[in-house]
């Protein structure tokens, strides 16, 4: 009945498989010989990087749910049961703890290069949101499972981090307590956490899918911003970038694996290796470090805003962090309308580029805010104002900054093609 042209394979029983049941014509078509711009550079091997370390993430996950048991009196133990008894245990520990990092690692640098070559852009919005909605489920994933070994960081992450939806006018209260599953983080807590941490994995995996979809109907954007006009901008995605993403997977894989086996706690915290003590509070409360520049924006609102002349306030200076927190990373949803400069790759827009730049370097910045204690200081000026500084820049570059270059910025002159570029490159 499928009118589908079927690809032709020398093995018969993959024949056999793909006249009944076309997935090997599919693959080919999609990731044989797809046709993608042939002047990638390694930036463009992080998406498939990324999808590597959300199948290891899965794997491990699923085999150290196994062995762990989500209960305040046990849970802790189970997980240096885990490191001790298990045969392999610490191994899979490590690469599933190192793993949540190198994840975020590797889609960072996705997401970074997205805005540099502008792949947000038409027609490719639809591709960028499910991107950034990815981004989100993994935050939210990351975050309880950083409750899971119930040590003290888990336990007082979990209390400040829940506790900030109590700033939600009226509704606030009941979705902590919702969240909580009782008045307190304790036993409740725990397990429903673990319950969505075992969900949400295989929630990303769907907008994974979706977002590869997105992808293979709109094409790969590319270095120059520009579409492929003839088959000379393209090659088949097997066995060139095949080859490409595998060597670049590797190097990956090779610092990856200095972590697991040569420093596997460098990226921890020292705290959560003490059980979950409510009675105690530990010195100074951080989140795991990709979530440090979006605390660092939480803690930059120390103030209130309210009527001039008045005592009433409109919006209380807990409720604003949330607000300037979670609209850091919705920002992101709307920057393809926010920036309609016709013009997609930085390479072109020196401005833009600049403003980029600095907007890499302001987020690093307040990663490094984010990991410093609250009354740290700088030159002794507390460090509290530069945050705010960096804050203030942030919020300028989505939605002053970009709007404006939208209007005034001239870019330089694009090659005809991807194809000449190229050749005109490799003539020099």
């Amino acid at each position: 009945m499928g009118s589908t042209e079927r690809a032709e394979f020398k093995n018969p029983l993959i024949g056999w498989i793909d006249e009944r049941l076309p997935v090997f014509t599919l693959m080919q078509k999609e990731y044989g010989v797809f046709p993608t711009p042939r002047n990638f550079n390694y930036f463009w091997n992080f998406g498939a990087i990324a999808m590597f370390m959300l199948i290891t993430m899965i794997v491990t996950g699923i085999v150290l749910a196994m062995h762990y048991t989500a209960n305040t009196g046990l849970s802790f133990d189970s997980v240096e049961r885990i490191m001790r008894d298990v045969n392999g245990g610490w191994l899979i520990r490590y690469i599933h703890m190192n793993g949540a990092s190198f994840f975020f690692v590797a889609v960072y640098i996705h997401i970074f290069r997205g805005m540099y070559y502008g792949s947000y852009k038409r027609p490719r919005e639809l591709l960028w949101i499910l991107g950034v909605a990815i981004f989100l489920l993994m935050m939210a994933t990351a975050f309880i499972g950083y409750v899971l070994p119930w040590g003290q960081m888990s336990l007082w992450g979990a209390t400040v981090i829940t506790n900030l939806f109590s700033a939600i006018p009226l509704i606030g209260d009941s979705i902590v307590t919702l969240l909580w599953g009782g008045f307190s983080v304790d036993n409740p807590t725990l397990t429903r956490f673990f319950a969505l941490h075992y969900l949400l994995p295989f929630v990303i995996f769907a907008v994974v899918f979706l977002h590869v979809w997105a992808l293979h109907v709109t094409g790969s954007n590319n270095p120059l911003g520009l579409e492929p006009q003839s088959e000379k901008d393209t090659l088949p995605f097997h066995p060139y970038y095949t080859m490409k993403d595998s060597f670049g997977l590797v190097v990956f894989l090779v610092i990856y694996c200095v972590f697991i086996f040569y420093m596997p706690n460098a990226l921890g915290h020292p705290d959560n290796y003490t059980p979950a003590n409510p009675l105690v509070t530990p010195p100074h409360i951080v989140p795991e470090w990709y979530f440090l520049p979006f605390y660092a924006i939480l803690r930059a609102i120390t103030f209130e805003i309210g009527i001039p002349f008045t005592e009433i306030t409109i919006i209380s200076a807990k409720l604003g962090g949330v607000i300037a927190m979670f609209g850091s990373i919705l920002l992101w949803f709307v920057m393809p309308w926010l920036d309609s400069h016709p013009i997609r790759s930085a390479r072109f827009r020196p401005l833009y580029r600049l403003f980029l730049l600095l907007l890499l370097v302001d987020f690093v910045f307040l990663g490094y805010v984010g990991s410093q204690a609250a009354d740290a200081e700088i030159f002794h000026i507390p460090l509290s104002y530069f945050g705010l500084g960096a804050t203030g820049y942030y919020f300028a570059f989505f939605i002053v900054i970009l709007p404006w270059l939208s209007k005034f910025e001239k870019g330089r002159e694009l090659p005809p093609s991807i194809h000449e570029a190229v050749l005109a490159k490799h003539a020099k």
